[in-house]
């Protein structure tokens, strides 16, 4: 529901924006890409594409606010989606049933697959970001019916979607990033100093929403735990969405609560553009991504390898797959904050096992190009019959 190109941000949207920039360059497709319209699109330069075409669909004007709100007053509770997007897939279906395209690729869109087979489409491509939803038979019978492929974004997602549908009818393609952006070896133009902290400061970077499934709580109990050790301070990037109001919610002022009594020991950045993310993660000695939750894939994890920072995470959904033999993975149980705290102490004391586990970082980092992610997610579309 973010916009294409991704002018908002938006990891699913980045992904997007990184298999498009490779057709451009290939002339694989002729690709149509439905997107929200914002007005940072205009002028865009990816716009002038030969070959990707966008189609936006207004949503944030006072004519489309109107419109969401008398579908919601219209429609029953039973739809699939909230009423913003079941309003925009009407819009953008409004258009595509006078198309004629060959495949119709959605992105993490079960529900839409769902729709678009009940309307008698059988050409679709599901770009499968998450776990899939736990639902009727019935639902699951229309999608499988109507599904051409489904391309997971992890083993892990893969295997989950296979209690659904046939596993010889999805295929792994790991995400990737743009590895030059976020190269150990670029400058960054934020300092230590500017963020509060000391030259001499062990800094620990925590990047990624702020939300509790990412495990932020947890890191910041594990930091209580380190009163002995003043010199070890936190760095939270980010913030719960794609702006700053967002930093006046609940569970932002829970953990600044929570963080009072060593509130000189972090700092939270708030919300970052995500091109500036590298100035940060470089001020890093370590980066704890404790994820709570089954992450689909976790291009966080990626994001703080690609810098050569030595990695604590959680054996999480796909995290594992990424980072495997590189990383200090533990296990999310109710040892957790003692755990991380343990994890963070170790790298501490010892400065050449973070040596090696920052060489390991960057080499295992190289496996999710983004040049190599659109590859592969071509090749994929190759292999449908």
């Amino acid at each position: 529901m973010l916009p294409i190109p991704a002018v908002q941000g938006g990891a699913v949207e980045n992904l997007i924006d990184f298999y498009l920039e490779y057709n451009d360059k290939h002339k694989l497709h002729d690709i149509t890409v439905y997107s929200p319209w914002n007005e940072k699109l205009a002028h865009h330069p990816t716009l002038k594409s030969e070959v990707n075409h966008y189609i936006f669909i207004g949503v944030t004007s006072l004519k489309a606010r109107i419109g969401r709100r008398i579908y919601k007053y219209i429609h029953s509770s039973e739809e699939y989606y909230n009423h913003f997007i079941e309003y925009y897939f009407e819009k953008v279906y409004a258009n595509l049933k006078t198309k004629d395209f060959d495949y119709i690729i959605l992105e993490n869109g079960a529900g839409l697959a769902y729709k678009l087979g009940l309307r008698g489409y059988k050409n679709l491509i599901l770009h499968m970001h998450n776990e899939v939803r736990p639902s009727r038979n019935a639902f699951h019978q229309v999608v499988f019916n109507n599904i051409a492929k489904i391309i997971a974004v992890s083993d892990f997602i893969r295997e989950k979607a296979s209690a659904y549908y046939p596993i010889e009818n999805i295929q792994t393609v790991h995400n990737g990033i743009d590895l030059e952006k976020f190269s150990p070896n670029v400058t960054s133009t934020v300092s230590r100093q500017q963020l509060g902290f000391k030259p001499d400061d062990f800094i620990i970077s925590f990047n990624g929403r702020i939300i509790q499934e990412k495990g932020i709580s947890e890191l910041i109990s594990s930091m209580l735990l380190l009163k002995d050790y003043p010199s070890i301070k936190l760095m939270i990037i980010g913030s719960t969405f794609f702006d700053d109001s967002a930093e006046k919610n609940d569970f932002i002022r829970l953990l600044k609560n929570k963080a009072e009594s060593i509130k000189d020991r972090i700092v939270f950045t708030g919300f970052i553009p995500y091109h500036q993310i590298p100035n940060y993660l470089h001020l890093a000695d370590i980066s704890v991504l404790p994820s709570m939750w089954n992450e689909p894939f976790g291009l966080t994890i990626v994001e703080s390898m690609s810098v050569g920072l030595p990695l604590i995470t959680t054996r999480a959904g796909g995290i594992p797959e990424i980072c495997e033999g590189v990383a200090t993975i533990i296990e999310k149980d109710d040892h957790i904050t003692d755990l991380i705290a343990s994890a963070i102490i170790d790298l501490y004391e010892h400065p050449e096992k973070r040596k090696q586990m920052a060489a390991a970082s960057l080499e295992r980092a190289k496996q999710f190009d983004k040049v190599t992610y659109a590859q592969n997610f071509f090749a994929a579309l190759e292999t449908i019959g």
